[in-house]
Formats: C-alpha cells, sequence, structure tokens
C-alpha cells in the first residue's frame, strides 16, 4: 500500500509542477504584452487611436487563442495523456511568442498571439 500512495504522490507532484509552468508561461506573456504592445506596435508604424484599436484586438486574439487552444489541447490530452500534450502546448505557446519578435505585420501578429 505503501508504494501505491508513493507512486501516486510522485505523478501528482509533477502534473502540478507541469501545470504551474503552463499557467506561469500564460501570465508571463499577458504581463509582458501590456509592458511591450505600445512600443512594438509603434515599431510596426501604428499610431495614435490605432494603437488602442490594435492593442484591444490583438489581446482579443489572444484570449479567443487561449479559450480555443484550452479545449482543443484538452481533448486531444484526455485521448493522448495529459502531461505529453501539456508539454506539446507549452512548446507550442513559447515558440509563438518568441516569433512575435520578428512580426512585420498585424495580422502575423494576431495569428502569433
Amino acid at each position: 500500500m505503501e508504494a501505491n500512495h508513493t507512486l501516486t504522490k510522485n505523478i501528482f507532484n509533477t502534473t502540478v509542477l507541469v501545470s504551474a509552468l503552463g499557467y506561469f508561461v500564460d501570465i508571463y506573456d499577458l504581463i509582458l504584452f501590456g509592458i511591450v504592445r505600445v512600443p512594438s506596435l509603434i515599431d510596426l508604424g501604428i499610431t495614435g487611436d490605432g494603437l488602442i484599436t490594435t492593442g484591444v484586438f490583438l489581446l482579443n486574439m489572444q484570449m479567443a487563442g487561449m479559450l480555443i487552444g484550452g479545449i482543443i489541447w484538452g481533448i486531444w490530452g484526455d485521448k493522448k495523456g495529459r502531461l505529453s500534450v501539456l508539454f506539446g502546448s507549452i512548446f507550442l505557446y513559447s515558440v509563438a511568442n518568441l516569433t512575435n519578435a520578428f512580426v512585420t505585420s498585424t495580422e502575423l501578429y494576431a495569428v502569433l498571439r
């Protein structure tokens, strides 16, 4: 019985740690986007009222992506195993965020958000 308890405890800890990593990546990106939004949009040539409109659009795209991604990756996680799918979703999300540094249009920015 002790072996089962130890195994369950180890699995729970790994799952919690990986889930916390995913949560950290999401929150970190939201905070980072709030900090770099205006300078990045200015670099793309957006000025004036367009900064607010485009910034809100990009944030809406990110929230929609998080909702849709959560549903799709969640279903896939139920079928393939949550831990490996969670690592995959964190990896894809991280790659998309890194490529945000190289966008040249607001459309590409929205797709990667």
